[in-house]
């Protein structure tokens, strides 16, 4: 089994910073791609921004220029830098990961439980 944990969530003013954190912990083979997605209430989750195990990065259009994402492989962990923050961006965030098992085939796709990120006006 795997958990994804979030942290990072919270209320910043427009124009400020938070950065989110996720942590992935279990039976872990190799991590692919990791990622965030946003959902807000009454609309469908859509992809915030995706990395690969190599490096490579997506945004949606709306956050590039403002968010970053990174991760440490080491510490099986993916990052969201948000500068330049708008009320538009608030919702509840969450953290994915394609994890590939010990002796399965296939990878799995996990979710984090979700951080809020409110951006006042």
């Amino acid at each position: 089994q795997v958990q994804l944990v979030e942290s990072g969530g919270g209320l910043v003013q427009a124009g400020g910073s938070l950065r989110l954190s996720c942590a992935a912990s279990g039976s872990i083979f190799s991590i692919n791609a990791m990622g965030w997605y946003r959902q807000a209430p009454g609309k469908q989750r859509e992809l915030v921004a995706s990395i690969t195990s190599g490096g490579s990065t997506n945004y949606a259009d709306s956050v590039k220029g403002r968010f970053t994402i990174s991760r440490d492989n080491a510490k099986n962990t993916v990052y969201l830098q948000m500068n330049s923050l708008k009320p538009e961006d608030t919702t509840v965030y969450y953290c994915n990961a394609i994890i590939l098992h010990y002796g399965l085939p296939g990878a799995v796709h996990y979710w984090g439980q979700g951080t809020q990120v409110t951006v006042s006006s």
